[in-house]
């Protein structure tokens, strides 16, 4: 997935309120950017990081600047990280109309945003004749505390908890349920849950592995043009 215009490079003064940040644009201009991401970023946010800002053409905008990447260091040198977890399920709507994930091939219509469990929405709901249909939700992942190795999440998330379980009844009823971790740091090598930062989520994730629910990680290609889905990632308990 190509981004609509070309990145704007500027410096992290600081990141506050969940979806604020202050950087310093080339020109020495302080502008305050979007953040789409409610985590914590822990290590990605510090001040003086190089990040990198889209642009919306929208003149109604009230912040036209959204923050997408940052320059972090994982051990191994600067890197390029998506901040944006707006993305994963755009870059996984791309992967699955091009074939790329095989664990959810062979479907014939993929749906959006479909209503299901306790008034929520699944990301993805894939459907074919004479097959279950098959559940598949999305989360980002760009939490790296050793090298190498993505974690999820990075912040408390009863939201993700909930979904989790209600995959486990999806699967219990007989349909196919999917959990697809989006690593959007090119590095990762592999994945695994951070249980010591939300005990609660780790909890859900075995229910719902015992109920029936498969779960995928994958790694992206991560460009200042543009990112996209690579190659699967192993899924460590």
């Amino acid at each position: 997935m190509k981004f609509a215009t070309d990145l704007v490079p500027a410096t992290l003064i600081r990141r506050y309120k969940r979806f604020l940040a202050d950087v310093e644009l080339a020109g020495g201009a302080v502008i305050t950017a979007h953040v789409a991401n409610p985590g914590a970023m822990t290590g990605l946010m510090e001040p003086g990081a190089r990040v990198w800002l889209s642009l919306s053409p929208n003149p109604k905008r009230k912040l036209p600047y959204g923050w997408e990447l940052v320059e972090a260091e994982f051990g191994a040198g600067a890197e390029l990280v998506g901040v944006n977890t707006a993305l994963p399920n755009a870059l996984v709507a791309e992967a699955l109309a091009a074939g790329h994930i095989a664990e959810l091939s062979g479907y014939t219509t993929v749906r959006r945003e479909v209503k299901f469990g306790r008034a929520s929405r699944v990301d993805f709901l894939l459907e074919a004749p004479g097959r279950p249909p098959c559940y598949a939700e999305v989360k980002n992942v760009h939490l790296m505390r050793r090298g190498g190795l993505a974690e999820f999440p990075d912040s408390v998330t009863a939201r993700g908890a909930k979904h989790l379980d209600e995959l486990a009844a999806m699967a219990r009823s007989g349909a196919r349920a999917m959990m697809v971790y989006v690593v959007q740091i090119g590095s990762a090598q592999a994945f695994t849950l951070a249980r010591d930062i939300d005990p609660a989520y780790g909890a859900a994730f075995d229910r719902a592995m015992a109920a029936g629910v498969e779960a995928i990680a994958y790694g992206c290609k991560i460009a200042r043009d543009g990112i996209s889905l690579a190659a699967p990632v192993p899924i460590r308990p």
